[in-house]
């Protein structure tokens, strides 16, 4: 059992765990991830870890409430316990070497960003970070990332926060003033990814992106998060999560994270309805 030591709600629908896991905390690099169960009845879940620290064999989690394992998840309190909390699994980021780099995060992809700029920050590396929310309530992380990086530039769809656009847009605003990034990481929804790519490739920017399919076990066995790149079947769980996103197949990536839809629909609403004492009969 892994003891819940901090919890801080990040926005209406993010959540940051500081969970006790020492011996995840002393091996945990940048890009690799977890996988937990909540409870002897829970299904597995992948989460990326956010941070860690050695001292005090933390490893910190940040997930969105979009479906009934978060919905169960958020429920817990400090000083709670998680039944299984594995890792860490996939490879690390290749972080050094570089001298300008752009990370980008779209939304929750933002928390999974952070810890890379703070990686590469700590090397010498300068950072653009770049990152985009739907709107200025769902901001998180502001102080962390800017501390992170050299230069933060936020956007929101509606320009609630002052820049309006997409992280695309900023980022092709700062290719064409001239600035010269020698690898751009990119982190968040996968339409999202796949455009970052479009605009880096016929810049011959090497981008770098982080898949997060469906995934069960985290050791290449299932198969359940199988993703093209290249032509070649690879595994996010033991290949990645790290990939080159100008070789990803994004839109087969899009299909199969569709899959489960219904399913998890279905499954939320009733976890939603013994939660409120509702009784449903049907939709």
């Amino acid at each position: 059992m892994y003891k819940i030591m901090k919890k801080t709600v990040l926005n209406q629908a993010v959540i940051l765990m500081d969970v006790l896991a020492p011996p995840i905390a002393r091996k945990a690099q940048p890009g690799q991830f977890i996988i937990l169960r909540v409870n002897d009845e829970g299904e597995r879940i992948p989460l990326t870890i956010a941070d860690y620290d050695r001292d005090a064999g933390t490893v910190s989690i940040i997930f969105q409430l979009v479906g009934k394992t978060t919905q169960v998840l958020a429920e817990l309190v400090e000083g709670d316990t998680i039944k299984d909390f594995v890792g860490p699994l996939g490879n690390a980021s290749h972080l050094e070497g570089y001298k300008k780099v752009a990370v980008i995060g779209g939304g929750l992809g933002a928390a999974i960003a952070w810890p890379q700029a703070k990686k590469l920050h700590q090397l010498g590396t300068k950072v653009d970070m770049i990152v985009g929310f739907r709107n200025k309530d769902l901001i998180i992380l502001e102080e962390e990332m800017r501390q992170a990086s050299d230069n933060l530039l936020i956007a929101t769809d509606d320009g609630s926060n002052g820049r309006k656009g997409f992280v695309t847009d900023v980022l092709k605003q700062q290719i064409e003033a001239g600035v010269k990034y020698d690898l751009v990481i990119a982190i968040g929804p996968l339409i999202m990814m796949k455009f970052v790519c479009a605009l880096t490739k016929p810049y011959k920017i090497k981008t770098v992106v982080s898949l997060n399919p469906i995934m069960v076990d985290g050791t290449g066995m299932c198969g359940g998060c199988r993703v093209t790149v290249g032509g070649e079947t690879k595994f996010a769980c033991v290949d990645g999560p790290e990939f080159d996103g100008h070789e990803v197949d994004f839109d087969e990536a899009m299909r199969r994270q569709l899959m489960y839809k219904d399913a998890e629909q279905i499954t939320l609403e009733a976890h939603r309805c013994r939660l409120t004492g509702e009784v449903r009969t049907s939709d």
